[in-house]
């Protein structure tokens, strides 16, 4: 009676179109015999290298062709492709595909417990046990993805659906966030707040941190910058409408009180953690994860990072033959792949360079260390400061690059901001007066007119200005 492995060999030897579909899914240590093992990788080398199945006669070429194995196992092998290749081929497609995709997920599970077996008696001198969570996860996650691409033609009607399907988002309480966002971030996005020292970068995001808690989100805050208690301290400030100097002048039992308060109103969960600048890459991450899956049952809506300059990158270590913009670069992809691979949206950070520190109109080209970082991001907003907003209590924000909607649109906007509460808010709409709908079309700057004009949309004072040129040019 055939086995699953000699039914799969003799598949990848007779038919090809099967060979094709499973064979980037398949592993020579998933095959228990070494004679099958050696078999699978003649039959997989030869179909990288001629891109079609063997025969059994050049398979047996090929076998007489080596000489890293003894007579006995020469001869076990050319009965296994003996054997392989008189086994009727002629299965339903799809139970074979489903038959061998359980095989190898039944392989990947037991080789990972067998590994996992060899770290916790010591016998693997390379892996600690920190990689335990992560060998198991990478067998349970093992599938065949049947997806070969959007066909324009074939798929139109699902196209058609997607254009009208609601996109999951986490919304701001910010109303001018929600509007140059259609509504919030989506799920496997990157999300970058650009902003000098001291300006309200991280502020920035414990403020939307404690607004995704709000909303019953399960909240990951990673910091490489600040204590896990400073962080959780700016949005005690925030949630709990208390000054951030007072909360140290707060007794305990008020401060029990107030806390319980804010847990009425929160569902979700929120975790803090910190790792030492410079140190933690998208590997930490991932163990990090796993981690609050297995021990909290704990899985994010969304993760902050404070933040992306300061992490590390798994890739590639900086050095003299690294330079900053390959680095950061790198950096930037891997923590979008985090954010595709989990689904959630993923917001951090980044400096201006020195002279976007005093620049009242920051632009893409003040990103500091890398330009590969807004290259790489899904959305980036800068905020930007100066005396006089200081004393509004207003921080401008400027948006640089909105893969969600037109940049153009809202381009620039106010929001209030209550620094000792570590909060930001919505301002009246009286004081976005020239300025959300700047750059929304094509200005003149003509000083003819005294003020830009953009075709369509001028106030009374204008189109007086406009209508007394017009006739002194007797148009």
């Amino acid at each position: 009676m055939a086995t699953i492995e000699k039914i799969i060999l003799s598949n990848l030897i007779n038919n090809e179109e099967y060979s094709r579909k499973v064979l980037p899914f398949l592993k020579s240590e998933y095959f228990q015999s070494r004679k099958d093992r050696i078999v699978f990788r003649m039959v997989m080398d030869y179909i990288i290298k001629y891109n079609s199945s063997p025969t059994k006669e050049s398979l047996i070429i090929s076998l007489s062709e080596r000489d890293d194995m003894t007579q006995d196992e020469h001869d076990e092998c050319e009965s296994v492709i003996e054997e392989v290749s008189d086994i009727d081929t002629e299965h339903d497609s799809n139970w074979l595909t489903d038959k061998t995709e359980a095989f190898c997920k039944d392989k990947a599970i037991y080789n990972a417990i067998l590994d996992s077996i060899h770290i916790l008696d010591g016998k693997d001198k390379n892996k600690s046990k920190n990689a335990i969570p992560t060998i198991l996860s990478d067998a349970l996650s093992v599938s065949f993805d049947a997806h070969v691409g959007h066909d324009y033609i074939e798929d139109v009607d699902e196209r058609y659906d997607f254009y009208h399907k609601v996109e999951e988002r986490i919304p701001f309480d910010l109303d001018y966030f929600n509007k140059i966002t259609n509504g919030g971030t989506p799920n496997k996005s990157l999300n970058i707040i650009m902003a000098g020292t001291g300006v309200g970068k991280s502020m920035f995001m414990c403020h939307h941190a404690a607004a995704c808690l709000s909303q019953n989100q399960n909240v990951l805050y990673i910091t490489c910058e600040m204590a896990e208690e400073r962080i959780a301290e700016r949005i005690d400030a925030n949630l709990m409408d208390i000054p951030l100097d007072d909360l140290k002048e707060l007794p305990k039992d008020l401060y029990d009180k107030k806390f319980e308060r804010v847990m009425k109103n929160v569902k979700g969960k929120l975790i803090v953690k910190e790792y030492p600048t410079a140190s933690a890459s998208v590997v930490h991450f991932k163990h990090l994860l796993e981690e609050l899956k297995m021990k909290k049952k704990f899985m994010p809506d969304i993760i902050f990072i404070d933040y992306l300059n300061i992490c590390s990158s798994s890739r590639m270590k900086m050095g003299a033959a690294v330079n900053s913009y390959s680095y950061v670069k790198s950096i930037a992809e891997e923590i979008r792949g985090l954010a595709v691979e989990y689904n959630v949206p993923i917001w951090s950070a980044t400096q201006t360079n020195r002279s976007g520190y005093s620049n009242s109109d920051v632009g893409l080209e003040n990103t500091s260390e890398s330009f590969g970082l807004p290259a790489t991001a899904d959305f980036m907003v800068a905020l930007i400061t100066t005396d006089d907003l200081n004393e509004l209590g207003q921080v401008l924000v400027k948006q640089l690059k909105n893969r969600y909607s037109d940049t153009l649109m809202n381009r620039k906007f106010v929001i209030g901001c209550d620094r000792p509460k570590m909060r930001f808010y919505n301002v009246e709409d009286t004081a976005q007066a020239g300025l959300v709908n700047t750059g929304q079309v094509p200005t003149t700057t003509d000083d003819t007119f005294g003020v830009g004009f953009d075709g369509k949309n001028f106030d009374d004072d204008f189109k007086s200005k406009f209508d007394r040129k017009f006739t002194e040019w007797k148009i």
